[in-house]
């Protein structure tokens, strides 16, 4: 059975299986140096000038093909391994054209004959212009232009890899995108990056292959001459037009590929790196404006009419561009000339009914109003995005912060400006905006080369320096290291930034009494003898209101009305509770602001500084600061704030427990970036490190 299997295996599957083996590419690699070093059969020579031949008509058309540069993100190597190819046919060519070529033509293979007798007509004089011509074509025009291309896609990618990869993060914060399609975006920049890198080394080895080209073909040319005059005693006449020849033809297969190489080069670093069919692109961008077409037409029509040219292929095209202008004209007209939608039938007025407790409606929890140009963005029949992405933000919130975030309410407000929107909490406004439909925002993140034209702003969100920018300058702005995002998005990462910051106002009696009623389904005798025999509810609301305000996820709720569970019976005070559940979740609260590393940066109190405000603060003089002490205070924990972010850490704040309530509701609104932690908070296998000391 084994016997003939093998002997059934098709040249295909043994393919196959040299490449699931790994052995592919170290065959190839020996195979052309055995090209150099061996000589090959005049045979041989046509089978791989003819698979040479083959495999560049094949790499041209898998650049044309593929929707965007990435999706032949093995085109570096491909391009170098048939360079190689290329030049060791070279050698191996040149060996055999030296030293065979006195016996003719047809020495060094039909390939090379054909191209040396047939294509340049036997003459070498006209086989060497137009290998000359060819060479100048690829290695000033083509190679040329698309080296430079490289060099400059390289780098701009490289330089636009921050900005793309902090747009990124943006919309995962926003909640517009999932982790593992941030994961997936993140390695498509990393790639994107890794591809253009390689096209710009890549592209080097097609410069280098065209002018080896030259240099082979001198080489040939001179000692051609010498080996047949001197060796084999050939007439000078004789064997320049044998050697030339048979230079020119070999020269000749060499380039043609060569020239497919540096064209599919150039063709796939002018792609841009979003997904287009090229053919569909070059129609819909080139043929499909009917003005130019016209203009095209009258012109060749014009120089149609002139005595002397050739009218009639003048006339042939100049009636085709104007047929073809006319064609989409009317197109474009019968499509504006469609009827509209029929208009909806008015609908009856209904007799006024008598008011009822039901026309009385309370306050939306979460609301969004926008002025009358940003009502698009809420259509969805009109391509609006905005609902899906504040749906996208709840998901995520929801998830982050341990409770189910409310919907939100979004109307049009006519009091506003029409590119403005306000964000209420309650009934109560909190935050504002305004916003440009048909622009996109540029945020500086804090080092950018350049600036880019457009409406300067800051971000509505969290106040940084922005440009409101023209769609179209998208990739120009993302290449000076800018994030650019949408207005949708805009809105979207405000209202996050708004219910992240008032979390403890959106949980409510409804929302704690579900929390724990789901809860129950897996530890129903702890929530039964917490609530409310041990405790009441609105302890366990104001608990939990507690730790969202001090941006503590409440999602690991078992643990915190374990902790109730067990000091309840001896305190209902909620401050003393809610210290209780901060040291229980101490390991979840200090992941959440170092991530997965051990060392823990904090910033600490000297002992005279501290020791006073113990004394202020739990003495008998009414836990109040000395306002020249707490405007002192309050400046250099800011700027122990501003110098640990300036060194991409975070700020951390470690005082004693009798001080850490309340430090966290003095720097809160002042010291947003501040977290304030007590030292028992902090988990035993965390090291500390000191990062600096805050004296008076």
């Amino acid at each position: 059975m084994t016997e003939a299997t093998t002997a059934n295996r098709s040249p295909g599957s043994l393919l196959q299986l040299m490449l699931r083996s790994g052995i592919g590419a170290p065959l190839l690699l020996m195979s052309v140096l055995a090209m150099v070093v061996l000589p090959l059969p005049p045979v041989a020579l046509d089978i791989l000038f003819t698979f040479n031949i083959a495999l560049s008509v094949l790499v041209v058309m898998a650049v044309v093909n593929v929707s965007r540069p990435l999706d032949f993100a093995i085109f570096p190597t491909v391009l170098l391994l048939a360079t190689l190819l290329r030049l060791a046919l070279n050698v191996a060519s040149t060996r055999v054209v030296l030293l065979h070529g006195h016996e003719g033509s047809h020495a060094a293979g039909k390939v090379i004959e054909a191209f040396g007798e047939f294509v340049v007509g036997g003459n070498y004089a006209v086989g060497i212009i137009v290998f000359a011509i060819l060479t100048i074509i690829n290695f000033v025009v083509v190679t040329k232009g698309a080296g430079r291309i490289s060099e400059v896609s390289a780098r701009f990618t490289l330089d636009a890899m921050p900005g793309k990869q902090m747009a990124i993060d943006a919309d995962l914060n926003a909640g517009l995108i999932s982790q593992d399609e941030a994961r997936a975006r993140r390695i498509e920049v990393r790639s994107e990056a890794d591809f253009y890198g390689s096209m710009d080394g890549a592209s080097k080895f097609v410069r280098g292959d065209a002018t080896a080209g030259i240099l082979v073909l001198l080489v040939n040319v001179i000692g051609g001459l010498a080996i047949g005059t001197l060796s084999h005693g050939l007439p000078f006449g004789e064997a320049a037009r044998v050697y030339t020849l048979l230079t020119i033809g070999d020269g000749l297969v060499a380039q043609i590929p060569a020239l497919l190489l540096s064209t599919s080069v150039a063709i796939i670093v002018t792609r841009m790196s979003r997904a287009q069919d090229l053919g569909s692109e070059v129609r819909a961008q080139l043929f499909t404006q009917p003005r130019a077409l016209a203009v095209v037409g009258v012109l060749l029509g014009v120089m149609g009419l002139i005595p002397g040219m050739p009218n009639a292929a003048f006339l042939l095209f100049a009636a085709a561009f104007g047929g073809a202008a006319w064609w989409l004209r009317r197109r474009s007209e019968a499509a504006a000339a469609q009827p509209a939608a029929a208009a909806p039938a008015p609908v009856e007025r209904a007799e006024p009914t008598e008011l009822s407790w039901d026309d009385v409606q309370p306050a939306d929890q979460i609301a969004l109003a926008v002025g009358y140009r940003l009502v698009p963005l809420v259509d969805r029949n009109n391509g609006g995005e905005l609902l899906a992405r504040i749906r996208g933000v709840r998901r995520k919130l929801s998830q982050e912060l341990g409770f189910l975030v409310q919907t939100v309410h979004i109307r049009d407000n006519l009091e506003l400006a029409p590119n403005a929107y306000r964000i209420s909490l309650g009934g109560a406004a909190v935050a504002d905006g305004v916003v440009y439909p048909d622009r996109e925002l540029a945020i500086n993140p804090g080092r950018v080369f350049g600036k880019p034209q457009g409406i300067e702003t800051r971000d509505p969100a969290f106040g940084m320096e922005a440009i409101w920018i023209e769609p179209g300058k998208r990739e120009h702005a993302q290449t000076l290291g800018y994030t650019v995002v949408d207005a949708s998005t805009v809105i979207a990462t405000h209202i996050s930034h708004v219910i992240q910051t008032h979390a403890h106002e959106l949980l409510g009696y409804e929302e704690v009494q579900q929390l724990l009623n789901n809860l129950a389904k897996t530890a129903p005798r702890m929530v039964e003898d917490l609530v409310p025999k041990t405790v009441s509810l609105g302890v366990v609301v104001r608990v939990l209101q507690g730790l969202l305000a001090e941006r503590v996820s409440i999602r690991n709720l078992r643990t915190v009305i374990e902790t109730l569970a067990e000091h309840a019976p001896r305190t209902q005070d909620p401050q003393v509770l809610q210290s209780q559940a901060r040291i229980a979740l101490g390991r979840q609260i200090v992941q959440e602001i170092v991530g997965g590393n051990g060392e823990l940066p904090v910033v600490t109190l000297e002992p005279e500084l501290e020791t006073l405000l113990q004394n202020s603060l739990t003495g008998a003089g009414g836990g109040s600061l000395e306002p020249g002490l707490a405007e002192r205070l309050q400046g250099r924990l800011a700027d122990s704030t501003r110098r640990q972010e300036s060194l991409g850490e975070p700020a951390v704040l470690m005082v004693a427990p009798a001080l850490r309530a309340t430090l966290a509701r003095f720097t809160r609104a002042s010291v947003p970036g501040l977290h304030v932690l007590a030292w028992n908070e902090i988990p035993d296998n965390r090291r500390i490190r000191l990062a600096a000391a805050v004296g008076r």
